[in-house]
């Protein structure tokens, strides 16, 4: 009786290794082949919409000042939440919300770009206001605090309660994207317990190719859209045996290509939330170092 031969399995195996080494070869090529988003240029009709997003920001948040309500977030809360809204921050979490301006009671429609608006608020036990404006003004070193997503800081200028500064930030999610910004900052101390600081953002431009010889700086406002326009508020109040800190932030990107959702999507709706809880940790960490010492 013969042995049926054992040829067909020997010729198949090398065929399916080779189509399988196809298979992954393509799909590795298909992971390596990210596009790049073609360029968003900022438009007039999209910064006028951004500009009066702003000023309406700045009117509220100056009339509630100037009224002495609703210094931190959780103070526009209904009464019965704030309890226990403050006692999560004296906890140890932080206290986030997306927020929307509105006009007359209408959204602010914003052609071509996407307005992302974000308050969060911490708490620093043992630390005094002024361990927490030590750490906010002391931009030489916020590339230190602020690590990895502060790569480069520098103060351009100081007088008084005025600094003009210098940031690179490295912003990673799906993509890589790095920044050169410039910020003119203004701090004041309604009293003894109380500062406050108004940060606007005066240059981003993206980084082509950062870190390498061939460096160079893209136009502002005909780039890839990741950041136009930065504008910040933070309020810092010493109590309860430490200092609550919130910082609040207004910013401008390009609008969601179509097609390309999955890859630009994630950088510009999740990265505003993740910079602000990010930036608050890492303050609250540095504050906390100093206070040890």
């Amino acid at each position: 009786m013969s042995v049926p031969a054992k040829a067909p399995r020997r010729t198949i195996r090398p065929a399916l290794a080779a189509c399988l080494f196809v298979a992954q070869a393509l799909y590795a090529g298909w992971l390596g082949a990210v596009p790049n988003p073609a360029p968003a240029r900022l438009k007039p009709k999209t910064l006028a919409a951004f500009e009066r997003y702003v000023r309406l920001t700045d009117e509220q948040n100056a009339a509630e000042l100037s009224r002495g309500v609703a210094f931190l977030l959780p103070d526009r809360r209904p009464e019965e939440e704030r309890g226990a809204a403050y006692a999560g921050i004296r906890g140890g979490g932080v206290a986030i919300d997306r927020l929307h301006m509105r006009d007359g009671g209408k959204a602010i429609e914003c052609p071509n770009g996407l307005i992302h608006h974000w308050a969060g608020v911490i708490f620093i036990p043992g630390a005094t206001l002024d361990d927490t404006l030590r750490i906010l003004e002391d931009y030489d070193h916020h590339a230190d605090y602020y690590a990895p997503d502060v790569q480069r800081s520098k103060t351009l200028s100081h007088q008084g309660d005025d600094f003009r500064v210098l940031l690179r930030f490295r912003r990673k999610k799906v993509i890589t994207v790095v920044l050169n910004t410039e910020h003119d900052v203004h701090y004041s101390r309604p009293d003894a317990t109380h500062a406050v600081s108004r940060s606007s953002a005066t240059r981003i431009t993206e980084v082509e190719n950062p870190g390498e010889k061939d460096e160079r700086e893209k136009t502002p406002g005909d780039d890839g859209g990741y950041l136009w326009r930065m504008e910040t508020w933070w309020h810092l109040f010493e109590k309860d045996g430490g200092t609550y800190v919130q910082c609040e932030s207004v910013s401008l990107t390009r609008d969601i290509p179509t097609g390309l959702g999955w890859l630009v999507g994630p950088f510009v709706n999740s990265i505003p939330r993740e910079s602000l809880l990010f930036t608050l940790n890492a303050t609250r960490k540095a504050a906390e170092k100093l206070h040890a010492k």
